[in-house]
């Protein structure tokens, strides 16, 4: 008999407003790594989202059509809106004697309201293979798609040179319809083809079609509608080895494809109209080896794993200044690395896990950056050269994680758990002038389960995040113009979570 599963499912997050702090220079984070800039209280900044999302899988086995084995098809829609208080100045978004671009800024609050869908299907062969060996062949599509309502307006009401009020919504600056449309077709074969032996290959390939349509065009900003199209085949191949009772070794390869997104496309470093259309995708090889062992008997795992990447045509930030950034492709990076994750569940009421991350991600070519703007030929003061060997930004070379848990009742229902995160330095631009400190943070966690009935049950969550309250930065605005790079991290915190889940 034919069997069939439905799955669905809806997520509803509420309106969320949330104040921001934004980022501090270097010596502000050094005198007070809470404080907020003083330009946030200024402009009021903050942001307000909302989002909904509804999402269902069906899935199909089939009994009597021989190597056919599954169909299925996964579908969702969604919709977010964000409304953002941005602190620029008001002589950068409305200048009475203004440069060159000031009638093209889009203003400093941002204001968007996006719908998306996507769909996938597919179909699975499975084969029975003499010398108890297997094959298996999966076939798709996907199709997704994003429309966005994108308005800007003035922060501030008045005249610029004496504004009445900031941090409001003034005078609108920007109004365009954003579309993305994707659609990608893959296959993947896996086959045993010896004892013990597995053999993958697979491609996807596909296009990303960006389209805008601008209906805000008034004075010298001119009409910034456009349309731009990537196109992809990305291979993959692996071999896999399981001839040991407790370990498996694995190969990978494949290629990577990486398109922008809008808001790479929206600016030019250059300060002129239209879309950054000279902006490519970039695209990367990468190789894996790796091992993963388990001895049962004893409760304990491990997962190895090394790997490298190369990309060309990386996509960096050329300009990061008054709350708009730009980018740029800057060559070719390499990153390299190795992962090492390990658990033992010492007796039924005790466990830990640990995960280890080292990184190294550089840049192979020298390239030149912005630091100010307008960022041209023309000024070649706000102009600097990164030299080939630099960290990338944003990256850290060295993480960790461990966890130790207690189960006082021996089951998953009631667990009780230490939890330790730690990270290396982080480097807060390319030119790699300044650097996010090491840090490392503990947490406390209690979980607990009850079933009410068959497939119905609550799940209940308690956390104290940064126990001892330490003082650090949790993340870096990446090549921040106005130097503000440091983003506090949570002091301690507290989170009570309750949900519940039905399976139908």
């Amino acid at each position: 008999m034919d069997r069939r599963a439905r799955h669905g499912g809806r997520q509803r997050e509420p309106r969320r407003p949330a104040d921001d702090p934004l980022g501090l220079n270097r010596a502000q984070f050094d005198a007070d790594p809470r404080q907020t800039a003083a330009v946030a209280t200024q402009f009021n900044t903050r942001k307000v989202a909302q989002q909904e999302q509804i999402g269902a899988t069906w899935r199909h086995r089939f009994a009597d059509l021989g190597a056919l084995n599954e169909s299925a098809v996964t579908a969702y829609v969604g919709q977010r809106s964000v409304t953002q208080w941005q602190s620029i100045p008001v002589l950068t978004q409305r200048n009475p004697t203004p440069p060159p671009n000031t009638d093209r800024h889009p203003g400093g609050v941002i204001d968007f309201d996006r719908d998306y869908q996507g769909l996938d299907g597919r179909l699975v062969w499975r084969w029975t293979l003499d010398g108890d060996r297997s094959a298996q062949f999966v076939a798709g599509a996907a199709l997704e798609r994003s429309t966005e309502d994108r308005r800007g307006y003035e922060n501030f009401l008045g005249d610029p040179l004496a504004p009445t009020a900031l941090g409001v919504t003034g005078n609108q600056r920007r109004d365009e319809k954003n579309t993305v449309k994707t659609t990608d077709l893959y296959a993947q074969g896996e086959l045993e083809f010896i004892k013990d032996w597995v053999a993958t290959l697979g491609a996807r390939t596909g296009r990303v079609r960006f389209e805008a349509d601008d209906h805000y065009v008034s004075g010298l900003n001119g009409d910034d509608s456009g349309s731009l199209k990537y196109s992809y085949t990305n291979p993959v191949a692996a071999v896999q080895w399981r001839g040991l009772p407790d370990w498996n070794f694995y190969v990978s390869a494949g290629e990577g494809f990486e398109s922008p997104t809008f808001g790479e496309l929206a600016y030019r470093p250059d300060g002129g109209s239209g879309f950054n259309n000279g902006l490519k995708a970039q695209t990367s090889k990468q190789i894996e080896l790796g091992a993963k062992w388990r001895d049962d008997a004893r409760g304990l795992a491990a997962d190895f794993a090394v790997f490298e990447a190369r990309t060309d045509d990386e996509i960096g930030v050329a300009t990061n200044a008054g709350g708009r950034s730009t980018f740029q492709n800057v060559g070719s990076t390499t990153r390299r690395g190795a992962e090492l994750g390990a658990g033992w569940s010492i007796t039924p009421h005790w466990r830990t896990a640990l995960a280890l991350t080292w990184l190294s991600a550089t840049y192979d070519d020298a390239f030149v950056t912005c630091t100010a703007v307008p960022c041209n030929a023309a000024n070649p003061g706000n102009q600097a050269t990164v030299p080939a060997g630099n960290r990338i930004a944003g990256t850290s070379p060295r993480s960790a994680f461990a966890e130790l848990a207690w189960r006082p009742f021996g089951t998953a229902a009631t667990e009780l758990a230490a939890e330790l995160r730690a990270q290396d330095e982080v480097a807060v631009n390319d030119r790699n002038t300044d650097f996010a400190g090491t840090w490392a943070t503990w947490a406390l966690r209690a979980t607990q389960s009850w079933k009410l009935a068959e497939g119905s049950r609550i799940d209940a969550l308690v956390r104290v995040d940064n126990l001892f309250d330490r003082e650090y930065a949790g993340s870096v605005i990446v090549n921040d113009g106005n130097g503000r790079f440091f983003e506090p991290g949570m002091p301690r915190n507290w989170l009570l979570s309750v949900r519940w889940r039905q399976a139908f």
